[in-house]
């Protein structure tokens, strides 16, 4: 088992990574404030892991509270049902609710926490690929709005993250791929030699071989609890863990949540990010097309829907709508070289349509 921790002073806390995880109580009970726990899941992940997760609570009073699964149903109205159980169930202040799932369980779950009673304890453990490198980590919670993604939520950090890489067995593999634009996403913005170490071993995570997956996740989630610690709010470098997010939020907001994975829509708006970043003179041609091909090999989408499908204007539209729009500016996060991110909102206008022109399939 490798231990990582999130330093945040007081609100520190660790991120454990290794195998059969899963029913250790050992490492959760010290997290627990209370008697009550509430595991939320899903109806995909409930019939694979709810029990053996329940064994490491075993010592508590706990509960569970099942939530349809996809996108689609990251929404105020899923959402209450969390509440439902919580308040039909007398849950108090030293409750502690624990997100088994992927990253919109763990959004949801965390968002629950952060909310109810002004504030309860959670616990992450994540079962996709995407949430046990980005979404499980930093605090992030929320919900989706149908005019925008993430636009309701709140900074509430864990109590500890718990990654069972066992749990990628059951995973299908378009959520694997998924997940691996967000593990791709940090040799772009701050790791170069983690971006070459990827390269050489994509075969391998795509095979999901258990120390290359395992190396993965440690080397992403230390990029991302480095960042964290600096940033943990995203009033500066955090935001360059949003690279493609610009672009991926309106595709996924535009076909409809669930349509594209989070991660396809991020390949496909990283992608639209690297074209812009060459169009202003910033990158290579040959560092896109480095890009495109590790992300190609990575069975992920590389071009945004047709025109016909979004057009620019209804793509510009929820592009204004992006948490990141500052006095009216899309801001984006671009790149100079791989492993060299920046954010801006200085760019020419026209340079940003002709990239949502240029790029259609």
């Amino acid at each position: 088992m490798k231990t990582l921790k999130v330093d945040l002073g007081e609100r520190s806390y660790p991120i454990y990574i290794g195998q059969g995880l899963l029913g250790n109580a050992e490492l959760v009970k010290p997290f627990v404030q209370g008697t009550q726990v509430l595991i939320v899941t899903n109806e995909t992940v409930a019939p694979l892991y709810l029990e053996q997760c329940k064994t490491a609570f075993a010592d508590f009073d706990t509960h569970a509270v099942i939530l349809p699964d996809g996108e689609q149903y990251k929404n105020l109205d899923t959402l209450n049902k969390v509440f439902d159980t919580l308040i039909g169930g007398r849950f108090d202040r030293k409750c502690t609710l624990v997100a088994l799932g992927g990253g919109v369980i763990g959004d949801m779950t965390g968002f629950a926490a952060a909310s109810y009673q002004r504030g309860v304890n959670f616990i992450q453990i994540p079962t996709t690929l995407l949430s046990q490198v980005d979404s499980s980590v930093g605090g992030k919670t929320g919900v989706n709005h149908p005019l925008g993604k993430n636009m309701i939520g709140a900074f509430h950090q864990p109590q500890c993250v718990v990654i069972d890489t066992n749990t990628l067995n059951t995973l299908e593999d378009r959520q694997l791929s998924a997940g691996l634009a967000e593990v791709i996403k940090y040799g772009l913005i701050v790791d170069l030699p983690f971006f070459e170490w990827l390269e050489q071993n994509l075969e391998k995570l795509l095979a999901r071989e258990p120390q290359a997956l395992s190396e993965a996740i440690e080397r992403s989630c230390q990029n991302k609890a480095d960042i964290v610690a600096k940033d943990e709010k995203e009033s500066g470098i955090r935001a360059l863990f949003n690279l493609g997010h610009t672009f991926g939020h309106a595709i996924e907001a535009g076909m409809g949540y669930g349509v594209w994975l989070h991660g396809e829509a991020i390949s496909a708006g990283t992608m639209q990010a690297v074209y812009l970043s060459k169009l202003l003179g910033d990158l290579s041609d040959a560092d896109q097309a480095r890009t495109a091909a590790i992300l190609q090999r990575a069975r992920l989408p590389i071009v945004p829907p047709s025109s016909a499908q979004m057009d620019k204007a209804m793509f510009l539209d929820l592009m204004a709508g992006d948490k990141k729009v500052q006095a009216g500016r899309i801001r984006l996060v671009l790149l100079k070289a791989i492993g060299q991110a920046y954010v801006t909102g200085d760019y020419p206008q026209a340079l940003l349509e002709k990239t949502l022109d240029d790029l259609r399939p």
